[in-house]
């Protein structure tokens, strides 16, 4: 009885043994698994953080490289427009002083002349600005009597601030000599090439 006894002890103790370190394993190997999936999503996270994060890092520096050539480029168009509104400035006091006295006192009875012999009509008026009709008027009456006495008129304009226009006396065709006429034909053949060379200078910087 004490054998039987004793051995029933012995495989108790067994079967607890045997049952506790089969329970600690299957514990054991599931903590492993949790872990190692902890570690996975942990790991894919972190990488999925870090593409992120580069993503955003890149976008940061195209939007801010952007920002610094449209900026650059404003730059350039703003100094561009100031050096092309100086040039026109330029231009058109240039344009205006080189209209003298002397000079139109010479130019405008040559352009008439001119005029009426290749249209063959002194059906034609010639506008003066204001200042430079009272200050020349004379000398024209005398340099162009014969057309005057054909019917050619000299004409105030307020339109004309120096030098002179000469058409038809209906308007339908016309010259412009005017300063301001003559200067925006300058300006329309600088204005191109002082912006290519802009253009040139700032591929070079």
């Amino acid at each position: 009885m004490d054998v039987q006894l004793q051995e029933l002890v012995e495989k108790i103790r067994k079967d607890g043994v045997e049952s506790a370190e089969a329970k600690a394993a299957d514990i054991i190997k599931n903590a492993e698994a949790k872990a190692a999936e902890i570690v996975k999503n942990a790991r894919g996270e972190a990488e999925s953080i870090v593409k992120k994060a580069s993503e955003e890092a890149e976008r940061s520096e195209k939007a801010s490289v952007s920002a610094i050539s449209q900026a650059g480029r404003n730059l350039i168009i703003a100094f561009r427009d100031s050096i092309i509104a100086e040039l026109n400035a330029l231009i058109r006091a240039e344009t205006a002083s080189a209209y003298s006295e002397s000079l139109l006192a010479e130019l405008v009875p040559a352009v008439v002349k001119s005029w009426s012999s290749s249209q063959g009509s002194d059906d034609i008026a010639v506008l003066l600005s204001p200042s430079d009709a009272a200050k020349l008027e004379s000398g024209f009456t005398s340099a162009l009597k014969s057309q005057i006495a054909k019917g050619m008129e000299l004409k105030i304009s307020t339109d004309v601030s120096k030098g002179f226009r000469i058409g038809t006396k209906d308007g339908s065709a016309y010259y412009d000599f005017s300063a301001e006429a003559v200067a925006d034909l300058f300006a329309a053949y600088l204005n191109p090439r002082v912006a290519g060379i802009l253009k040139s200078a700032a591929k070079e910087l």
